[in-house]
């Protein structure tokens, strides 16, 4: 791919919804994006709603398009790290990229009612 070319992504319009990639890849990736863990949070960042985009081609090549809970966040720079390391070692996954996104900004309403349960919120 020259530097000249684009690859469409599909639009963050908020937390990823489960069963929409189509791929056999998305149930492996969505668990093992439920073993990184919020280092401030005690929830995993899939249930947290900061996964905005998960985009796996053909290929192997897995994107992910994620969020975090405040642009202040001291781990920004490793989260990314985290979460292409999680989906590396998934057998048919090639190549992970990840993009931090901040728009749609997070928010509360973002968790799952399982996140919400576990952080005493109803």
């Amino acid at each position: 791919m020259t530097a000249m070319e684009h690859i469409d992504r599909p639009v963050a319009t908020g937390p990823f919804e489960e069963g929409t990639t189509g791929s056999p890849l998305e149930a492996p990736v969505v668990a093992a994006l439920r073993n990184v863990f919020d280092p401030e949070i005690p929830v995993n960042i899939f249930d947290l709603g900061l996964i905005y985009v998960i985009d796996i081609a053909e290929d192997g090549d897995v994107f992910v398009g994620m969020t975090l809970t405040a642009p202040g966040c001291p781990v920004a720079g490793e989260i990314p790290i985290w979460v292409r390391d999680a989906l590396t070692p998934i057998d048919g996954i090639k190549n992970v990229e990840v993009e931090i996104l901040w728009d749609p900004p997070w928010t509360p309403d973002n968790m799952s009612e399982a996140a919400k349960l576990d952080l005493g919120m109803f």
